[in-house]
């Protein structure tokens, strides 16, 4: 047997729609770090990224460019783990009542399919047959319940009909049948002759729960039908399930990217058992909808604290959609942020199964959509959104190497580059501790309790107000034990009067959150731009605000 040479630095490409992003790993002695990381807007050439970043290395530290043997006139020698973000496809969902679309709709915007939806009570048939003969859409998904409910009974056969045509007239499309369609003398009269040449592109779902839940028979075939590659929240979900084996912690991924993004909760292995992960992608979280008008205007301004109304805010996400770097410091971070809290919300909406799982150990946030705002605003924002009672240490993916290192399809040679990599890997915010159970108090001017870090310098204490907000110092590598005590019991995690929990350092510190879970704001427009003025003067720096 030969022996196996292993390359001395690897360039790490991961190119969304928005931002490429690349790092240099290198091996100079005998272990993997990160030597390097640049980002620019898409869609430039990552070699160009690649040689200013070599130059950069190489001016800084020229031993150990050699060590790696980095040379800017040598980049496409360099070996490659390389990742591309996808542009969704499109899905119509069809249904024979509006209960039955949102059945199906339901399940299908938990998939990075992009939904078009359509009934007999929203559109007319002309308007269903040109959402179905639609260029980009590549497949049809029909739904029903079974047995069909007294208000599908009348349109399941000219659905059956009018799909089948579309089948026929569309032969490369993909048609998913969802419920008792297959056997309807519409469809069969429909399809006819054809069905043979189509038997590799209908697909006969299991009959839809009609019970509350996920439908992953259903979801797990919409899956299967896009093809697998080396798209960025599928790979990055590997390194994720890697990552908590690694570090032996429960480990939550929150992605947002331009188009879509991702929700995982990765296991470390218990005894004999692997590690486990649960993962959600979906083109419904994407920073800004294509059309902002129909998805993101809304719910945008719910988190912002400007004066901008719903048509200017419309033109405002419109321009972000159409040049994401622009416009990228002061208020237009700013923008960014509430587009990636309303992204983060429509998310969490779709993974009510993952938000009932305790607080993990720690919480990943990548993507794009958190590449400009500073790191105590980074943390706040997932404060705002997922807001479980507990405890969890949040970092982000700086580098963009969660994608790239998951296109090791082997565990066990991803998993040496990973431990490797564990402490370059993530840059370290802080701790987030959400307390829950507060008692409805009318006074929020006396102290309800306090907070104090013990750990290697002199302790800490805030005390600590209903409805409160506190950051505490900690840097980032610092570790303590972060002592909580109030006048009456509250939930973290546990119910109790006092507890103990640790926590570690980064750019945000110790974020102690008392405010409502799930959070309240205001119905009145000025008293939420208030609230969200006064929670956003603790994150960003004076001249950002």
């Amino acid at each position: 047997m030969g022996t196996v040479t292993i390359p001395r630095a690897v360039l790490a490409v991961d190119a969304g729609f928005a931002t490429t992003a690349i790092a240099i790993l290198g091996r100079p002695a005998g272990r993997w770090r990160l030597l390097g990381s640049l980002a620019g807007p898409s869609p430039v050439d990552p070699d160009d990224l690649a040689a200013i970043l070599v130059g950069r290395i190489a001016a800084a530290d020229p031993e150990l460019a050699e060590a790696v043997g980095l040379r800017a006139d040598a980049i496409e020698d360099l070996p490659r783990l390389e990742t591309r973000s996808e542009r969704p496809q499109t899905l119509a969902v069809l249904g024979a009542s509006r209960r039955a679309v949102g059945l199906v709709e339901a399940v299908a915007a938990r998939t990075p399919w992009r939904v078009n939806a359509a009934s007999p009570e929203t559109h007319d048939p002309r308007e269903m047959t040109e959402l179905a003969l639609r260029a980009d859409v590549s497949a049809v998904l029909l739904g029903a319940s079974e047995p069909p409910g007294p208000d599908e009974r009348s349109a399941l056969d000219d659905l059956a009909a009018l799909v089948a045509a579309v089948a026929i007239r569309r032969p490369e499309m993909t048609v998913i049948l969802a419920g008792p369609v297959a056997s309807r003398a519409a469809w069969i009269d429909g399809i006819g002759d054809a069905l043979g040449d189509r038997a590799d592109r209908i697909i006969e779902a299991p009959p839809l729960r009609l019970r509350a839940g996920p439908d992953e028979a259903l979801r797990e075939i919409l899956e299967g039908l896009l093809p697998r590659s080396a798209d960025t929240r599928h790979t990055a979900v590997r390194t994720a399930l890697t990552l908590a084996d690694v570090l032996g912690r429960r480990v939550e991924l929150l992605e947002i990217g331009l188009e879509g993004g991702l929700r995982a909760v990765a296991s470390p292995g218990v005894a004999d058992q692997g590690p486990a992960v649960v993962a959600v992608r979906t083109a419904r979280a994407g920073l800004i909808a294509p059309d902002p008008e129909q998805g993101s205007v809304e719910a945008v301004l719910a988190w912002t604290t400007g004066s901008l109304d719903r048509h200017r805010m419309g033109d405002r996400l419109r321009d972000l959609r159409a040049q994401p770097w622009a416009d990228a410091s002061g208020d237009g971070a700013r923008l960014r942020l509430a587009a990636t809290r309303a992204a983060l919300a429509q998310l969490v909406a779709l993974t009510p199964e993952l938000s009932a799982m305790p607080s993990p150990d720690l919480t990943i946030a990548a993507g794009g959509a958190f590449a400009l705002a500073p790191g105590p605003a980074i943390a706040l924002a997932i404060a705002d959104v997922v807001r479980r009672m507990g405890a969890t240490q949040i970092a982000v993916d700086h580098a963009r190497l969660l994608g790239p290192l998951g296109t090791i399809e082997d565990p066990d040679e991803r998993r040496p580059f990973v431990m490797d990599l564990a402490d370059d890997l993530l840059a370290p915010l802080g701790t987030v501790i959400i307390v829950g159970g507060m008692p409805a108090l009318k006074r929020r001017t006396a102290p309800f309790g306090e907070i104090e870090l013990t750990g290697d310098g002199a302790p800490t204490k805030h005390e600590l107000l209903p409805g409160d907000l506190a950051f505490l110092d900690l840097p980032a590598g610092d570790r303590a034990l972060a002592t909580l005590e109030f006048r009456d019991a509250i939930r973290v995690g546990r119910r109790a009067k006092r507890l103990s929990v640790p926590v570690s350092g980064g750019s945000a510190g110790v974020l102690v959150d008392l405010r409502d879970v799930p959070l309240r704001l205001p119905e009145r427009r000025d008293r939420r731009r208030a609230a969200l003025v006064a929670w956003g003067e603790l994150v960003w720096p004076a001249d950002a605000r």
